[in-house]
């Protein structure tokens, strides 16, 4: 039986050491990305290396995922491997037995969570909005040599995606450039 831990915060910038410290663990995973969905390089790490009878500590339940439906199934897949998962900020710990008082608990703080998340997007976009109105905020300035680029090999009769090839770019920005 491991302990296993895992961190995450939403930048490089911030430290994740407050959040297990004082915990003794054998192995730690931390990422540091959004937690909107659950696509991070050390969850999927922590989640390949566990083994049936580990326990997996988290700091609080927003740090696994910060959206319901994300949350249930990552507990559920955990469980399922025979593995336990302990949220320490919340004391609940569930090993995959069933308990109806624990199970609305989960649903009710990842529901919290989730409105926690959707509130800061909706502020951030308000945010931005205003910047914009005040010409503040123009977003990311243009590449015009990539743009003339991209014109010229359609001229030539490239493919979309050999353009994006091409230019070392998604093929999503050449489609948006030659859309304009």
């Amino acid at each position: 039986m491991a302990n296993v831990g895992y961190s995450r915060v939403s930048t490089v910038e911030q430290n994740a050491e407050r959040q297990l410290s004082g915990f003794a663990l054998d192995k730690s995973f931390e990422d540091k990305c959004s937690g909107k969905d659950t696509n991070r390089p050390a969850l999927k790490s922590m989640l390949d290396y566990v083994r049936e009878g580990d326990v997996i500590h988290v700091h609080d339940i927003s740090r696994l995922a910060r959206n319901l439906e994300d949350l249930l199934n990552l507990v559920k897949q955990i469980n399922g491997m025979g593995v336990s998962i302990k949220f320490h900020k919340e004391n609940l710990t569930f090993t995959g037995e069933t308990n109806p008082m624990q199970e609305l608990m989960l649903s009710m703080l990842g529901a919290v969570y989730q409105f926690e998340r959707s509130m800061i997007r909706e502020r951030q976009l308000e945010g931005i909005q205003l910047a914009k109105a005040q010409g503040k905020y123009k977003g990311r300035p243009t590449n015009t040599d990539l743009h003339q680029r991209i014109q010229l090999l359609k001229q030539d009769g490239l493919s979309l995606r050999n353009i994006a090839k091409e230019c070392g770019c998604a093929l999503s920005t050449v489609q948006r450039v030659l859309a304009a």
